[in-house]
């Protein structure tokens, strides 16, 4: 939502309710929470904890109800991100009261191991839920969608027994702390798969899922968390990267499985370069992309998006907007998810239910904003 704003009390002068855009897709769409212990390693950023603790939210088709939709957050969990972005002027409770579209614990429904799985892993410090919209709109295309709280990473994350663990984790330009972040997330997701997909499985609807077919979807260093996480585990067929510079260094024989780069124009724009101190430059985020992209030996794609800023891969430009915050942003919030939501899909139908998308081939009119990067020395696969 921007790291320093005051929104002057524009969400109260308005009476407006923050909202999530509706999902697309033709399935209502429910949502569950897990409470997951990896027993099996210690907490990799608090000391002395010998167990790994996950929150985990499920997105999935449900059969049609009027139950209440969810909750987006704890209203603790909002008070900790507003206050730790430095944003005033709106309730501190304002992001718990956001309407999502989702039913909380509904009965999910569809045909025996025919739903792909696709994980999603929030920004640095950011909560799962930042990627509600996306999620949201996956499961109303009869995807399960399971977005991953990395404890100690966020600002706030809310577990049952009413405890609120707070960001405890460093990122930095250290090769070294980018690289443990990508590590640690890559873990995650793994015990994750592993809790919904092995023979005792944490939710209840999990016969509904297709194991052979699950991606991963990650915003920044969640993004940059999808290439580590398809190294560290097989089962991950397919990965998208929006807007994260990638850590986990990829070996001399190449990752051979389906990858798309979706980031904004102003950093990721192939051979840009950053300026650094007294000018001179240096290599910016983009490079790592470079580097990355010759050892990608499968279907790829680099997409970028115009007038897009960090947020705007995520539900926190929209609410920032909705809230009167400036974020910088060249693109409206909606319209920025609008973008995020069409090409995920696409990839994702393509990649994992083997439906061509013309979307991914070549510019469409109807999302201008978005063009094709061609590396230098590149040849379109």
């Amino acid at each position: 939502m921007g790291t320093s704003a005051d929104a002057g009390g524009a969400l109260a002068a308005q009476g407006r309710t923050l909202c999530l855009p509706e999902p697309t897709g033709p399935c209502q769409v429910g949502t569950t929470s897990l409470h997951l212990i990896d027993t099996s390693r210690p907490d990799p950023w608090a000391a002395g904890v010998d167990a790994r603790e996950l929150m985990v939210s499920l997105w999935y088709p449900a059969v049609p109800s009027d139950g209440r939709p969810a909750r987006y957050m704890a209203p603790a969990e909002s008070e900790f991100q507003l206050a730790a972005r430095g944003i005033i002027g709106v309730p501190p409770d304002a992001l718990s009261t956001v309407r999502t579209n989702a039913v909380s614990d509904a009965r999910p429904t569809g045909p025996p191991r025919s739903l792909p799985l696709v994980v999603l892993s929030p920004g640095f410090t950011a909560p799962r839920s930042a990627l509600t919209a996306l999620a949201e709109d996956l499961a109303s295309h009869g995807y399960v969608v399971a977005g991953i709280d990395h404890t100690y990473e966020s600002f706030a994350t809310a577990f049952p027994d009413g405890r609120i663990t707070t960001c405890l984790a460093r990122q930095d330009a250290r090769p070294d702390r980018v690289e443990k972040v990508a590590a640690g997330r890559a873990a995650d997701v793994s015990f994750v798969l592993g809790e919904l997909t092995g023979a005792h499985p944490a939710w209840q609807g999990a016969a509904l899922m297709d194991s052979s077919r699950i991606g991963m979807a990650g915003h920044s260093a969640g993004g940059a968390a999808a290439i580590a996480a398809m190294l560290a585990d097989s089962r991950i067929r397919a990965g998208i990267d929006m807007d994260g510079a990638t850590a986990a260094p990829i070996p001399d024989h190449g990752l051979s499985r389906p990858f798309l780069f979706l980031g904004k124009q102003s950093n990721y724009t192939p051979g840009r370069r950053s300026a650094g101190i007294l000018g001179k430059l240096k290599p910016g985020p983009v490079s790592t992309w470079e580097r990355d992209w010759r050892l990608l030996t499968g279907w790829k794609r680099w997409l970028l998006v115009a007038g897009a800023v960090h947020a705007s891969f995520t539900d926190l430009a929209l609410l920032a907007d909705q809230s009167g915050i400036d974020n910088g942003a060249g693109l409206p919030g909606a319209r920025s998810l609008d973008i995020t939501r069409a090409y995920v899909q696409a990839f994702f139908d393509q990649q994992l239910r083997g439906k061509p998308q013309t979307l991914l081939d070549q510019p469409s009119r109807h999302y201008p904003e978005v063009t094709f990067a061609f590396p230098e020395a590149d040849t379109h696969p």
